[in-house]
């Protein structure tokens, strides 16, 4: 198995029947079971209960080409989670014939400016990244987000506390998909500064050499001390002399309160983006971890001892900030979707911003272990306490009349 992997063409036992699992159309129909619907009239918002490779066949049908950005969070073929019953932990090459086809189908019903993230461990993210390769092509890989998954460290471990996951990116088109800004914070902004009271408001001051060196722009500048200064060694100024001196001109060079200092660019914070470049380490103090993962589940059902790890509604919010427009409709999909989280954040943020996104989400009516908490609670299956989050959320947002009905969803089951 490593040996076919580590070839130069990406393949594993069993391929050919994976990729053929993707095609042709599903032999199941969607039932809406208005009973377990809320305001199934007026909202786009879809529950599919059932098998989700056959459910993407279905949704190919309807929806090819149309949904602006998927999340999932596959299982990571390892054991200790009842959820998925762990049956592709035997092999990497079964837990890549699941994928694939999954994949695949995915593919054909992202828009061309759409864009995928996948949360994976790092048991199984080096033959996702290579997967996401052929599907998506290399050309259209975005990035690796870390995501600090939690704080503690584990002492039991026998080797390294494991504190984070991944979340790959693919766009359909890395040519037209771009991140939206995230919103800028008071912390970021409190690195501007307006200590010579600049009429141009508050800014900070970055360094004027650069290490590519260009002896033409290796020259000595006098401070308005008469101190006189030159780049370190190996570096010289990133601009010519003409340049420096009509900055200094505009009054865009800082030379310290007393004139004594080495010279250092202003950048105003009128002038810079309006928002900021998602960067690829996500900490748990900006997106949360599971712990508040697992708080958020027991303020909504009290411990039904569930789901090990589910994702926080602040990760997902961060997603879909980056990859929706709250005016465009756009569709996200989530073909593993567990405990909802990202039908609860979408939900959410829907409400914050007014927009008009839609989900739908995918999930197995796998049983709950018999001797489980949520079996107390009522619950049979995992899709009844995704379905259920989802309308305790909507009945907790207290929406009027005309809202809520934006609001509901289709309860689905694939027949």
């Amino acid at each position: 198995m490593q040996e076919e992997i580590n070839s130069c063409r990406f393949t594993w036992t069993g391929k050919k029947d994976a990729r053929n699992a993707a095609t042709g159309q599903s032999k199941h129909k969607l039932k809406i079971l208005e009973e377990r619907s809320i305001s199934s009239d007026s909202t786009e918002n879809m529950f599919i209960e059932g098998d989700n490779l056959e459910a993407l066949k279905v949704l190919r049908e309807s929806h090819n080409g149309a949904i602006s950005v998927i999340y999932i969070d596959p299982p990571y073929n390892k054991g200790g989670s009842f959820v998925f019953n762990d049956k592709f932990a035997e092999s990497h090459a079964e837990w890549l014939s699941m994928m694939f086809p999954l994949l695949l189908v995915s593919r054909e019903l992202l828009r061309e400016d759409g864009a995928i993230f996948v949360s994976i461990d790092d048991n199984e993210v080096h033959n996702l990244r290579m997967l996401m390769n052929e599907v998506f092509g290399e050309e259209n890989f975005v990035a690796t987000i870390i995501w600090e998954k939690k704080f503690s460290p584990q002492n039991d471990c026998r080797w390294f506390s494991d504190n984070h996951d991944y979340i790959l990116i693919f766009a359909q088109n890395k040519d037209l998909w771009r991140p939206r800004l995230l919103p800028r914070t008071e912390e970021t902004d409190a690195r501007y500064k307006n200590p010579d009271n600049d009429s141009r408001g508050p800014w900070t001051s970055s360094d004027l050499t650069v290490k590519t060196y260009n002896k033409d722009y290796d020259y000595e500048l006098t401070t308005p001390s008469g101190r006189r200064v030159r780049p370190p060694r190996g570096r010289c100024w990133g601009m010519t002399r003409q340049s420096f001196n009509s900055l200094v001109a505009e009054n865009r060079i800082w030379f310290g309160l007393d004139g004594d200092n080495v010279p250092r660019l202003k950048r105003f914070l009128s002038e810079v983006k309006q928002g900021l470049t998602p960067c690829t380490i996500w900490r748990r103090s900006e997106v949360g971890d599971n712990q508040e993962a697992r708080r958020t589940i027991r303020q909504i059902f009290g411990d039904v001892g569930v789901f090990e790890t589910p994702k926080p509604i602040r990760l997902m919010k961060q997603i879909l900030h980056i990859s929706t427009e709250p005016e465009r409709n756009d569709i996200v999909l989530d073909f593993f979707a567990g405990s909802c989280t990202t039908a609860h954040a979408l939900l959410e943020k829907n409400l914050e911003d007014g927009g008009n996104r839609s989900f739908i989400v995918v999930q197995i009516p796998e049983k709950v272990p018999e001797n489980s908490r949520a079996i107390g609670a009522g619950f049979t299956t995992v899709s009844e306490i995704g379905a259920e989050r989802i309308r305790r959320v909507i009945q907790e947002m207290n929406l009027g009349s005309e809202k809520a009905r934006a609001f509901g969803f289709k309860y689905y089951q694939l027949k």
